[in-house]
């Protein structure tokens, strides 16, 4: 992509409306445009990085067997009025249809899903099924001040299971935590990201969050080292020592929820009459699992994380594009060379050409800190024909040709 064609504009100063750290360099590196309070339009390098945030979670997801499906974002009132949420969910937006028909827009899939279900599963041979979506969620947060990471409108992948019994919810349910952990990883959020206890509610004893070590975290979470997993602040009221290895000494840390698993056993079943025929002949409630995890809010976490005072430092996995080349050049045969290795290096990885000739080439160099990208190309007037390397999280530079790139 030549930046005198992408859809952007970068910032020299932080926007005075945004406290948190993601939301300040996002917007200031043209990947995010705040539109009002918790609520972002994505333009073009920010779906890119987006998506790829995405596809890392699908893929997992695809792994354990889930099936992607897509429901709708508005869900009429009488599915929340039958699982007993309608007036008990202070941040559901609720608007008015035609006829004066109540809805509100999804913060979450139960109420769909369930139903649905309904409609699918009848035999114990229609069990387990484990089906998922990425989609938009909305809730009413009365305080959305920390960009990505506290939105009115995010992104969210939520897969429900559905099983025979409890022990088939809870072989799947440590299915789901092992592929949250691979996928965690593949961000590059693995070493710093811990499991972490928090309270069932009515579904069971515990269910569980994924917390990502910051400062900048809104949550606050109790660490066990010795075996690194921790618990929330709400369950640490109740239990105050690691529920895994009984260590009374742990240490409270800063974090973001990332993802999180809850056993829904017969809750949302129940509530929605979801039951199978077992071989016996009887009728027998479902068991429900449900697993979310938000690749919004994980792009706020990563710059949160990745980041030093020139800009982002986007992980490989997840940048929007790998290379970053820079022409630093007026002269035309130089302008040349570099359209030439952005053709050919075009063909083989994803690049960023800063072609633009109506900025200063300190301007492109800062611009480049800015945006991020793992790799910086500098063709100019000294390099000769060849190219100025430099990873975004390193100082050191050496002139390298375009073959040992590869």
């Amino acid at each position: 992509m030549k930046q005198s064609r992408l859809f952007y504009k970068t910032l020299k100063q932080d926007p005075k409306d945004e406290e948190a750290v993601n939301a300040k360099l996002l917007v200031r590196a043209g990947f995010i445009d705040k539109v009002a309070a918790g609520i972002y339009s994505y333009l073009p390098l920010g779906q890119r990085v987006l998506v790829k945030i995405e596809n890392i979670i699908r893929e997992e997801m695809d792994a354990i067997g889930g099936q992607e499906m897509l429901l709708p974002v508005l869900h009429p009132k009488e599915f929340w009025v039958q699982t007993g949420r309608w007036d008990s969910m202070p941040v559901l937006f609720k608007l008015k249809g035609a006829n004066n028909k109540e809805f509100t827009l999804g913060p979450t899939h139960e109420e769909i899903i369930t139903p649905l279900a309904k409609k699918i599963i009848f035999s114990y041979k229609d069990l387990p099924k484990y089906v998922y979506q990425i989609q938009t969620k909305f809730r009413n947060e009365a305080r959305s001040k920390s960009g990505l990471l506290r939105g009115r409108e995010f992104v969210m992948k939520d897969l429900y299971s559905f099983h025979k019994d409890e022990q088939g919810l809870d072989k799947y349910y440590e299915r789901v935590a092992r592929a949250y952990e691979k996928i965690l990883a593949r961000l590059s959020l693995g070493d710093i990201s811990v499991r972490t206890f928090a309270s069932g509610g009515s579904f069971s004893q515990y269910s569980h969050e994924y917390q990502t070590l910051c400062d900048a975290g809104e949550d606050e979470i109790y660490l066990c080292k010795q075996c690194n997993i921790a618990v929330n602040q709400e369950l640490i009221k109740e239990q105050n020592v690691c529920p895994q290895c009984n260590n009374n000494q742990l240490e409270k840390k800063r974090a973001i929820e990332v993802g999180n698993i809850f056993k829904l056993k017969t809750k949302f079943s129940n509530a929605c009459q979801l039951t199978y025929k077992a071989g016996d002949g009887h009728g027998k409630p479902v068991f429900m699992g449900c697993y979310g995890f938000g690749p919004s809010r994980v792009m706020g976490t990563l710059v949160e994380i990745f980041h030093d005072e020139k800009g982002i430092i986007w992980p490989a996995a997840v940048a929007p594009y790998k290379y970053h080349l820079l022409n630093l050049s007026k002269n035309d045969k130089v302008k040349l060379t570099a359209d030439e290795i952005y053709r050919e290096l075009s063909k083989k990885e994803e690049v960023l050409y800063n072609d633009r000739q109506d900025i200063s080439p300190g301007e492109k160099l800062a611009e480049a800190d800015l945006i991020g990208l793992p790799y910086r190309l500098v063709v100019s007037d000294k390099t000769h024909g060849q190219l100025e390397f430099k990873k975004r999280n390193e100082n050191k530079t050496q002139l390298r040709n375009l073959k040992e790139l590869f």
